[in-house]
């Protein structure tokens, strides 16, 4: 699919100030791409006011009732007293607007750096805000978004990459470590027994983390979803196992002051890790035909990718065959 073809390439910056301006805004004609690749986001100068951040959603990935359902959980939070950046609402309460064809929706501007994971003060203050989003999260579940899980993050994804671009010469290697390790993870799934789940943001790595003024705002929930509480934890825990054991202590000291932690979910942590791996790759795979992929991610779909991330998937399958992190 060639630029010209590709649904974003509608998006110029006339086209972008007449969405806002739809919503009775009144735009100073300053407009930035900011880096986004499932969706198209840009900041959006308004006169008289502070600049807006226009999120245009990818076509055809969500509905308005789920787009709706992850602009709930944001308010939801927000109504908490949690730092979370949710979108602005007009004057009928409606977040999802429609413009020639696209969803978009309207943020506050909210400036900040990463957080430094291996700052334990920052994972303590982490720990404390994500068990309060946990227990807003609990309260009812999503309709609507999706459940993660082994067959949509897993299954789903080795069969796209093996039915669409793992090369010949890697595809017995592919389908061979794959099968291991989706067995193993579904055995760890199985072993943990009846985990809980809640709508999570989901997608909790520290580029969706702002850290400002020694605090942090949660932004980008659009992989919110249901999943066990451990989701939201895992991604801030790397390196050698006695740095993610005080990761995690640190995390679960704040955690714990203001929710239950079930431990069996720390079975988990290497499964999720493993169908975040398999499912990255199919998301690259599945936005090949947009243009910005693969002048992005120019690396994806070589042979050397694919012998490199076969390498990384056995390697994965080891830690899966290790003892999982403890707590006291």
């Amino acid at each position: 699919m060639s630029h010209s073809q590709h649904p974003f390439h509608t998006l110029t910056p006339d086209f972008i100030i007449d969405a806002v301006e739809s919503q009775g805004l009144r735009s100073d004609c300053r407009t930035l791409a900011l880096n986004s690749y499932e969706n198209r986001v840009y900041q959006v100068g308004i006169e008289e006011g502070s600049p807006l951040i226009a999120k245009f959603y990818r076509p055809g990935r969500w509905s308005d009732r789920q787009i709706a359902e992850e602009h709930d959980l944001c308010a939801e939070l927000v109504e908490h007293e949690l730092p979370v950046v949710a979108p602005v609402r007009n004057g009928k309460g409606e977040s999802v607007f429609h413009f020639h064809g696209f969803r978009f929706a309207l943020y506050p501007r909210q400036g900040g750096h990463a957080p430094e994971f291996d700052n334990l003060d920052n994972l303590l203050i982490l720990g404390r805000l994500l068990a309060r989003m946990h227990n807003v999260g609990a309260v009812r579940p999503f309709e609507e978004r999706p459940r993660l899980d082994s067959d949509s993050f897993g299954h789903q994804s080795v069969a796209l990459i093996s039915e669409r671009f793992i090369p010949a010469e890697y595809r017995e290697s592919y389908l061979a470590v794959t099968a291991q390790l989706l067995s193993a993870i579904e055995a760890a799934f199985a072993a943990a027994g009846e985990i809980r789940y809640l709508r999570t943001h989901g997608d909790c790595h520290a580029g969706n983390i702002l850290w400002r003024d020694d605090n942090p705002h949660f932004v980008d929930f659009d992989d919110a979803r249901m999943a066990p509480a451990v989701q939201d934890l895992w991604m801030m825990l790397s390196g050698e196992r006695p740095r993610r054991m005080a990761q995690l202590e640190a995390l679960m000291k704040g955690y714990r002051e203001f929710r239950d932690f079930d431990r069996r979910e720390l079975r988990l942590v290497e499964p999720l890790r493993a169908l975040r791996m398999l499912h990255y790759s199919a998301w690259l795979g599945s936005r090949w035909e947009d243009p910005i992929f693969p002048s992005t991610f120019p690396w994806f779909n070589t042979v050397r990718y694919w012998g490199e991330h076969i390498l990384q998937l056995r390697e994965q399958l080891a830690a899966l065959e290790e003892d999982p992190l403890e707590l006291d």
